[in-house]
């Protein structure tokens, strides 16, 4: 029996320190439970994966339990040949793919097959206000909803590499593709996703940096209180 904050009798703050092959090793051993170690580390990974491949959040929670599943149920299996975290991206999009095939017939045998025919926004600050809160959240949106218009072979490399941050051997090997096949994807998902946000964006164009009757009214007032009031009468 465990506790609560345990694995399998390991406390949380320890199964962090836990290699990937040492919870395998141990769940095969008989610790079953710490397999939500595995679980919790990935999450984040396979939803976006599998995310990136249907555009549907409910499919790709599905996609994530069976990937789990499978990789749980066959775990004797993994061979160490790739990590455990390949592994079982792997997984994810086979399930993807397949639930896309079945989806839409008239996809090509691998969706992710070069179809016929790249700019990351990242705001920084130490401390955002409210209106970059609320800025970031618009650009987010905007962004997701930017990517999700690119090819699916497009946006699955560019959602593993620039959204997870995997290398570019980590993701050929994720996706089944040679690593200059990745790069030269990511290279035409940035473009367009480049062209899309400029296009997006060109609606407010015209607005953007304007100086507001507020901001005017500031400067105006700002610059008389600065101005010798002697100065200012004789003007008049």
């Amino acid at each position: 029996m465990t506790g609560p904050g345990t694995f399998s009798g390991v406390e949380r703050s320890e199964w962090k320190v836990l290699s990937d092959d040492d919870v395998v090793r141990r769940v095969l051993a008989g610790e079953t439970a710490l397999f939500e170690a595995l679980m919790r580390r990935y999450n984040q990974r396979l939803y976006r994966v599998a995310r990136a491949i249907l555009r549907d959040d409910s499919e790709a929670e599905d996609v994530m339990q069976h990937a789990y599943v499978q990789a749980y149920t066959h775990l004797g299996q993994f061979a160490g040949r790739s990590s455990f975290a390949t592994w079982l991206t792997r997984i994810a999009v086979h399930e993807a793919l397949a639930r896309a095939r079945r989806r839409r017939r008239d996809l090509p045998t691998h969706p992710l097959a070069e179809p016929g025919e790249e700019a990351m926004v990242t705001l920084k600050s130490e401390d955002p206000n409210p209106e970059q809160l609320a800025l970031q959240g618009e650009l987010c949106a905007l962004l997701e909803s930017s990517i999700e218009g690119l090819p699916v072979a497009y946006r699955s490399v560019l959602v593993l590499r620039e959204v997870e941050g995997l290398s570019t051997a980590e993701t050929a090997d994720c996706l089944e593709i040679t690593e200059d096949a990745v790069k030269t994807r990511l290279h035409r998902a940035r473009a367009l996703l480049r062209e899309e946000l400029f296009e997006r964006a060109g609606i407010a164009a015209a607005t953007a940096f304007s100086f507001h009757l507020s901001r005017c009214d500031r400067i105006v007032a700002t610059v008389f209180q600065r101005l010798d009031p002697r100065r200012m009468s004789t003007v008049h």
